[in-house]
């Protein structure tokens, strides 16, 4: 259960309109809003499903009709917010969510039950979110207000999500009212206090900080040691706590935070597993909302002492998100509690570990929390989300070039059976793989083969085949290479085809595959690598390498407009061409993207681009170039496209491939994406994708809405042509690009 006292989102007044009403629903997510009087007494409420009840229920239906006119006016309802046992009970399988009321019945808060995560700020925190890390600062600021402000900002440089403090009132929190020269005090609590008294901000300098860091874009959290410091927090209305290990069995402490509504941290160092257990049935009784981390409070902690492995069993105890909070030396633990389930990491931070206090020595200067920082994100995207296995996009490329496949060691004609004699296993794997073979026996071929083709998936279960006309309501093309175009265009009637160019092709002449002059269109692929692995870039800027680029660029022009005398009817043909952009390691600062815009567009003015038509492609954010995986920086976000668009006059070919993973990368909507940047767009490749970096997904195999995208290009860029670029979709007669155009002629494409 969770408690939550923020109700605007929950709330609508009576008199307001249904449709408002039904707007406040979909914003808030939970099905439920609740409405109340301008005094804020709650007189009903109204789910999704009174709403459709009540449309279903009327032929005629006005939705700025009166809430009053179709809410629930007996919802269940609570009266308190503090006895937990009795707002659990009002929970059932059809109720969620209860009101809390106050003793005159107003509207004060609401009641979920099994609300998963933990939500801080505008951060999220479950089992399927990145890990929350927190940089410690606690008092390793020396007491310098100049200091702290410095370590928030080598926090913030280093990738944390979160700076945290802590606060003392030691008058309150000492039975010696923190008098460090007691003689009664042992030699550790007469050190600490000799740090602490020294060492601590004072509130309003706390605050000062936490300001400072809510204004440069951290999350500031702060743990109260006592309930003075605590009730301070609350007047700067501190969005969460951290609990200290020492305060894990202090029950008074953990009720006044859990009377707030508002989430905790939990360290459990010091706790024995019955001590842990008790104060997690007492917050899961309290209604809090909280998280515990896996900590050992040892300064610092030795390698035996950690045991990470208790993560899990913390994780069963708990039924809650779990975290480590690390008094180790270096960081490689805590990468390690990533691995472990922990979604929560906390380590100290310091610009010196030989500075005066405990903390400093298991600190990490700002450096090594940068690379703790970069090793949990690499850790997170490396351990996946489990499930059942399936190939990725780099294996599928390398799985084209090595392995093996299926293939047929003689003629045989359409109609005879296929025997086991007539198979061998071969390299490259660009059929289908050899565990294949006993679905293949006995099979009636489909098709005539020579020796040595390929067996296909259709070789074993019939796919669609290409059909001699497609009807679409633009230009319809399918991808190809000079050598196979006379065979892949034979017997369907397309509008054009879109040369897909390998540097060698520029050394060919096109007489030896194109003879005649064609009834048709034309558009080119540039190629992206050229001789002696250059990647074209016309971004680059080592003017050596972009001038190369330009070279190869000018050169695939030249060949462009040659091409036309074979196919007249294009008189400025499309050149899609990948620009450049990206980077090895990671992605470019965005204020570095705008120089780079400029060089692109500095570059292809350098072009004669006499009677073609450049289309710079989208791109995806993790592209796959002959070296592996990159990042890509230009021509991925819309609205750069479209500044670069307008600024430059250039146009783009839309690959929506590219642009779906990169909307399911940076939680962009793709209709949204689509209005920004079809009004630039010259030429489309439609193909589905799946995650972030699965391009050239067989149409309807993957993320992509094809409804959504056909209206969208009906309304935004009607009669743009397009091809469907599946990858591998030319192998077997272009089966792929067969079974594609079938699915989007359905659409309606």
């Amino acid at each position: 259960m969770l408690i939550e006292k923020k109700i605007k989102q929950y709330l609508v007044f009576s008199g307001d309109k249904i449709i408002d009403a039904m707007k406040r629903i979909n914003g808030n997510q939970s099905r439920i809003v609740f409405v109340v009087k301008e005094n804020g007494i709650l007189i009903g409420s109204i789910s999704d499903g009174d709403v459709r009840r009540w449309i279903t229920e009327n032929s005629e239906f006005d939705l700025d009709n009166s809430v009053d006119s179709i809410m629930n006016t007996s919802p269940i309802t609570h009266s308190g917010v503090h006895d937990y046992t009795k707002i659990s009970k009002k929970f059932s399988h059809k109720v969620d969510i209860v009101p809390l009321l106050d003793a005159a019945g107003r509207f004060i808060g609401i009641a979920r039950k099994g609300v998963e995560g933990l939500h801080i700020g505008e951060h999220i925190i479950k089992n399927d979110s990145p890990s929350f890390i927190i940089a410690e600062i606690g008092n390793n600021h020396q007491g310098d207000k100049k200091l702290a402000k410095k370590l928030v900002d080598l926090a913030l440089e280093a990738g944390a999500d979160c700076v945290k403090f802590q606060m003392r009132d030691l008058d309150s929190l000492y039975r010696n009212t923190g008098t460090d020269s007691d003689a009664c005090l042992d030699l550790g609590s007469e050190y600490t206090l000799d740090l602490l008294k020294k060492f601590q901000l004072s509130r309003d300098d706390l605050f000062e900080v936490f300001e400072y860091s809510r204004n440069k874009g951290i999350l500031p959290l702060c743990t109260p040691w006592d309930l003075a410091s605590f009730n301070a927090l609350e007047t700067f209305d501190m969005p969460a706590y951290k609990v200290a290990s020492a305060d894990f069995t202090n029950y008074e402490l953990l009720e006044k935070i859990a009377k707030t509504g508002k989430p905790m941290i939990c360290s459990t160092g010091m706790c024995r597993e019955w001590e842990i257990k008790k104060s997690v049935h007492f917050l899961q009784k309290v209604g809090a909302q909280f998280a515990v981390m896996h900590c050992n409070s040892t300064y610092p902690t030795p390698f035996k002492d950690v045991n990470l492995n208790y993560i899990k069993r913390l994780k069963e105890i708990s039924k809650s998100i779990v975290g480590y909070s690390g008094h180790e030396r270096g960081y490689s633990v805590p990468i390690a509690a990533i691995a472990m389930g922990a979604k929560i990491i906390e380590k100290h931070l310091t610009v010196d570990r030989s500075l005066e206090g405990t903390d400093h020595k298991v600190s990490l200067l700002p450096e090594e929390f940068a690379s703790m920082v970069t090793s949990i994100r690499e850790i997170e995207m490396a351990l996946g989300e489990g499930g059942e296995r399936d190939i990725t996009q780099g294996e599928m490329i390398n799985r084209e070039n090595l392995a093996k496949s299926l293939v047929i060691t003689q003629a045989l004609r359409k109609g005879e059976k296929i025997t086991q004699d007539l198979i061998a296993i071969k390299s490259p794997g660009q059929g289908i793989q050899p565990n294949r073979i006993d679905e293949l026996i006995g099979k009636t071929a489909v098709r005539d083969f020579v020796s040595g083709d390929y067996f296909y998936e259709s070789d074993i279960d019939e796919k669609p085949a290409k059909k001699s006309k497609y009807h679409f309501s633009r230009p319809c093309g399918i991808p190809t290479r000079f050598h196979d175009f006379q065979n892949i265009i034979k017997d369907v009637d397309l509008d054009f085809v879109e040369f897909h160019l390998s540097y060698r092709d520029l050394e060919i002449d096109p007489s030896e595959f194109l003879e005649t002059t064609q009834d048709l269109g034309y558009a080119v692929h540039c190629p992206e690598l050229f001789a002696g692995d250059h990647l074209l870039d016309l971004s680059n800027a080592d003017m050596a390498y972009r001038k190369h680029s330009i070279e190869a660029l000018q050169r695939v022009t030249d060949l462009t407009r040659n091409l036309n005398r074979y196919f007249p009817q294009t008189k400025c043909p499309v050149i899609v061409v990948n620009a450049g952009g990206w980077s090895q390691k990671a992605f470019l600062p965005v204020e570095d993207r705008a120089r780079l815009y400029e060089i692109t567009a500095e570059s292809l003015a350098q072009v004669d681009l006499t009677h073609v038509q450049i289309a710079i492609q989208t791109m995806p954010p993790f592209p796959w170039h002959f070296g592996g995986q990159s990042h890509h920086n230009l021509f991925v976000d819309p609205d750069e496209i479209c500044h670069f668009c307008t600024q430059t006059k250039q146009k783009i070919c839309l690959d929506v491939s590219h642009s779906m993973m990169a909307c399911n990368y940076y939680h962009w909507d793709l209709e949204a994406f689509l209005k920004k940047v079809l009004p630039h767009t010259v030429h489309l490749h439609v193909v589905d994708a799946k995650g972030v970096d699965g391009e050239g997904v067989q149409i309807g195999k993957g993320d992509v809405d094809f409804k959504m995208l056909k209206n969208a290009l009906d309304t935004y860029a009607p009669g743009i042509q397009f091809i469907p670029e599946i990858w591998q979709g030319h192998k077997n007669n272009g089966e792929g690009f067969w079974l594609a155009l079938n699915f989007l002629e359905n659409v309606g494409l």
